[in-house]
């Protein structure tokens, strides 16, 4: 790959070639240019690299090819700029930094902007620090924010490490932090917490962006304070007046597209039907898991979609690209098709249906036709980022018992909203029977506990959650919990919730699905119990029999498993559940199981 060199230190060579006295690298000819800039597209339009910048971008780009110069016939089909996933958590797709890129680059992402809060959760600033350093020899662009909510809610959670200003003043620092990553703990903003408004302040002193999320529906006084605070993005909206609000206060509205958060129809009718300025919307994935990343795509399939929902597809591309580099304030470097850049481009031959033809990146064919063409850079975890599941004892069947007296009770349940990260908070009354509360199939009510995982405490908080639909005894068990990343288990069976606890011990971490006592799936996850050090198509095949022993359980929910992970994300409403409890996110409080 060519080094990517600041444009200060070859703007001499970039002249040079584009005055026609030095030959350029790499000449793409005869394309149609979509302009991010002036929003069209230009017929007939050459462009040529030198190293691993853009010289020359124009209808004629003969004066630049030499003897040595690579020339590649565009024949009229589309040039297009990287795409750029303005927010995402590379943890999600259960594998590193490498494994990801080496699945997206084939998909046209040339850009992320990652936030290792996962990692974080688990590992403190040294993890953040390993996947920064992993992010940096990578053939594609790879910017990382540093986790600003390490815990994300302190009080109401408990994590196996934690982040202070001055891990944020020490990060930022570093050459590939592009700012602070999401504010999660709003309340913490508009209630003036020191340590949030400390990070928040390390991060604009440093010139850089502060991450936000404000995961409240109130867009009335705690949204103005929130914003006041700083925060200069959200992607947590999922209705229309949420894009709206936050656009109207000067923040960037992110329209996220996951494997299991699709709020981009319902917020880009901002733009399509109330004709508000698209340079203020991002368009990212926010969490993708590596089967969609193998199977669907990744900020293409997020493009496409928008696209389909009635978007302009300049307006989309721009919203993958240029405004996204604008906001991180790296558009002199990525973004766009212009002289100067980086040369990281995509060529396709229909922009709806944006098939990814060639890839682009630095000024090297990095992929073609979905088919990667380069080697990937070896990066490995030490053993310092392995062995975190410490359980700190056998679990038993027992540990699941909810002991009640009389013959009912009324308890709170977490109620699953199927392709939406928020969940309800539902009450319902259950049988008791032998002293213990009962599951109730009926009413889809089985039961969900918290397994604390980082320090051995063997504590195990229980409680109820409806909506998955399981109609066999099973279990399934994940060390991906978002965000302190304990263990979250649910099931029918409280035998099986045992098993696949205790399985997830024996392996290190990862996702493991039990059906009447027997081991139907399991995804390795040894590092940091989050992610594995297998190939990108490895993990999807067995995410895959993941998902499909989630249906086998008797669950319908498209991408359960994701829905799974965030049940203990105690900063989105309405209900969750921690170590310490389950918690009303709209009051940042813990609440009795019982009503």
């Amino acid at each position: 790959m060519s080094e990517r060199k600041a444009w200060h230190k070859v703007s001499q060579q970039l002249v040079d070639v584009a005055m026609g006295r030095r030959p350029a690298e790499l000449v793409l000819r005869n394309g149609r240019l979509l302009n991010v800039y002036s929003g069209e597209i230009i017929p007939h339009t050459d462009v040529a690299i030198c190293g691993s910048r853009i010289a020359y971008v124009g209808d004629d780009a003969s004066h630049t090819i030499g003897d040595g110069t690579e020339v590649i016939e565009v024949n009229g089909r589309y040039l297009l700029p990287g795409l750029c996933d303005g927010h995402m958590h590379v943890e999600s797709g259960m594998i590193t930094v490498t494994e990801f890129a080496r699945a997206v680059i084939p998909h046209g992402t040339t850009s992320m902007f990652i936030d290792p809060h996962e990692i974080a959760n688990v590992l403190g600033l040294a993890g953040v620090k390993l996947m920064h350093d992993e992010a940096a020899v990578q053939p594609i662009n790879v910017y990382v924010q540093v986790p600003s909510c390490v815990p994300s809610a302190p009080g109401l959670e408990t994590p196996g490490a934690s982040i202070g200003p001055d891990d944020v003043a020490e990060a930022m620092r570093w050459p590939h932090i592009i700012g602070l990553g999401e504010m999660m703990n709003f309340p913490g903003v508009y209630h003036n917490d020191p340590k949030m408004h400390a990070e928040m302040a390390e991060t604009i002193k440093a010139g850089k962006t502060v991450g936000g999320h404000y995961a409240s529906l109130d867009l009335g006084r705690p949204f103005h304070g929130y914003v006041a605070g700083g925060p200069a993005d959200d992607h947590e909206g999922t209705r229309l007046e949420d894009a709206v609000a936050r656009v109207r206060q000067g923040m960037k509205a992110m329209l996220r597209l996951g494997s299991a958060w699709y709020d981009v129809a319902s917020q880009v009718k901002a733009i399509t039907e109330l004709g508000l300025d698209s340079r203020s919307f991002i368009l990212c994935t926010d969490d993708c898991h590596s089967g969609t990343l193998v199977e669907e795509g990744h900020m293409d399939r997020v493009v496409r979609h928008a696209i389909a929902q009635g978007l302009n597809p300049i307006t989309a591309v721009q919203m993958a690209t240029l405004n996204t580099a604008e906001h991180f304030g790296v558009a002199r470097d990525v973004g766009s098709i212009a002289p100067g850049r980086y040369a990281d481009m995509i060529i396709t031959s229909d922009l709806p249906t944006l098939p990814i033809e060639l890839v682009i990146a630095a000024g090297e064919v990095v992929a073609e036709n979905g088919r990667l063409l380069i080697d990937m850079p070896a990066y490995t975890y030490p053993n310092s980022a392995k062995n975190t599941v410490n359980l700190g004892r056998e679990l038993t069947p027992g540990d699941f018992d909810i002991p009640a007296s009389g013959d009912s009770v009324k308890v709170r349940v977490i109620g699953v909203v199927e392709n939406q990260a928020p969940t309800r908070a539902l009450e319902r009354i259950l049988p008791i029977r032998d002293g213990l509360v009962q599951m109730d199939s009926i009413q889809d009510v089985c039961q969900i506990a918290l397994v604390e995982r980082h320090r051995g405490t063997g504590g195990v908080v229980n409680g109820f959650v409806a909506g998955f639909g399981f109609d066999q005894p099973c279990a399934i068990a994940s060390t991906v919990a978002h965000d302190s990343h304990h263990m979250v288990v649910v099931g029918t069976s409280k035998r099986d919730m045992a098993l696949a606890a205790n399985r997830l011990g024996e392996v290190g971490g990862g996702v493991v699905v039990f059906r009447e006592g027997e081991e139907i799936a399991l995804v390795e996850l040894p590092i940091a119990g989050l992610m594995s050090n297998e190939r990108a198509e490895v993990v999807a095949e067995k995410a895959g029999s993941m998902v499909r022993a989630f249906g086998d359980c008797g669950c319908r929910l498209n991408n359960a498993y994701m829905q799974l992970s965030l049940l203990a994300l105690v900063v989105i409403p309405d209900l969750r559940i921690s170590d310490l409890g389950l918690v009303d996110v709209n009051q940042f409080e813990v609440v009795d199981l019982f009503v």
